[in-house]
């Protein structure tokens, strides 16, 4: 099967299965594991900021991130199609107690439409505490919101709203890969930063947080809280920084072939609508003779596996395990599943 259901479906490559086995660990809950702690002052200082912690997913980085600034009883501003918002399972309002303020207008989140979402101050409304940013952006098909977008947005949050911002950048790699903006600069936009190493590094699991020194120690609290204190996890850190050493600069692969694949299908299915890819996600929006389930299942039975986003769109995503050959083979069979 040539598997394009995420980026997250890449098996560790030999040279990182020997990474973790050689790792250095100690028990990071008791006295701290060396992988573990290299490995997050390496992203600390990747994303410009003082401190890293690392965590099992990004799911519950975003978690603490958004423990650190939200309030409970308030609001997030987060886009209407977030992950935060989508597939976190309420993480919002179960685990701080917040509910999401959407904002709505455009693929990802823009100063405009960040202006329009924010309340008038009012006595019966509820307050916000905690911007939530995402870049790349899922939803939108791994779409990138440009640094100067970014900025903006960052200084109307601070200086207009004075709140802080938790930027989900669990694709920011690809958002840096694929615009040559350094990933200290997108990251200097937001007070905590989440990033992946299971998206597009091909780590098997793992993610870090990382902000000041302040909010990582109240990170490192509800990291506690959310049972995701680990004791021998330098076998897992080992990974990340193997994949930070070999994979993180081949993700323009992945991009060039996303393009690729985007092209094929275009041509071959005049009346589907594939979103432009800025990076490794390929969005096909169908046409109303076609269910996304159906084309899922046909591609399935010749040999690909894709994402069903919504009955009317498919998701495609190029990665470290699917070469340019099985991605074009893989492009032909979801023309022949289209037709």
């Amino acid at each position: 099967m040539i598997d394009l259901r995420s980026d997250t479906v890449t098996k560790p490559t030999p040279a990182m299965r020997r990474a973790m086995a050689e790792a250095e660990v100690g028990d990071d809950v008791l006295d701290g594991d060396p992988t573990v702690g290299a490995l997050q002052d390496r992203v600390a200082t990747m994303l410009g900021k003082d401190r890293a912690l690392f965590f099992p997913t990004g799911t519950m980085a975003n978690a603490a991130g958004l423990w650190v600034h939200g309030r409970h009883g308030t609001e997030a501003y987060a886009h209407d199609d977030s992950h935060i918002v989508n597939l976190e399972i309420a993480g919002l309002a179960g685990l701080r107690g917040l509910q999401p303020r959407m904002v709505r207008g455009a693929p990802v989140m823009t100063l405009e439409t960040l202006r329009a979402a924010v309340r008038p101050a009012s006595k019966h409304a509820p307050r916000a505490s905690v911007v939530c940013f995402e870049n790349t952006h899922n939803g939108a098909g791994g779409m990138v919101t440009p640094l100067a977008d970014l900025q903006a947005m960052a200084d109307f949050t601070r200086t207009t709203l004075k709140l802080p911002i938790h930027l989900d950048g669990a694709r920011l790699w690809n958002a840096s890969a694929a615009t040559g903006t350094s990933l200290a600069d997108f990251a200097a936009c937001a007070d905590t930063v989440m990033v992946s190493f299971s998206k597009g590094l091909g780590a098997p699991v793992g993610a870090a947080l990382a902000g000041s020194t302040t909010h990582i120690e109240e990170a490192f609290v509800a990291r506690k809280r959310f049972g995701g204190g680990m004791r021998q996890s330098g076998i897992l850190a080992a990974a990340a920084l193997h994949g930070l050493d070999h994979h993180l600069g081949r993700l323009g692969e992945d991009h060039a072939n996303a393009a690729r694949l985007a092209a094929i299908v275009a041509e071959g299915v005049p009346d589907v609508r594939v979103v432009p890819p800025d990076t490794n996600i390929v969005m096909i929006d169908l046409p109303s003779r076609i269910n996304a389930g159906t084309v899922e299942a046909r591609a399935r039975a010749q040999g690909v596996l894709v994402s069903q986003w919504n009955d009317a769109r498919v998701r495609v995503v190029c990665h470290l395990d699917a070469s340019r050959a099985q991605v074009e083979q893989a492009a032909l069979v979801l023309v022949a599943a289209l037709a």
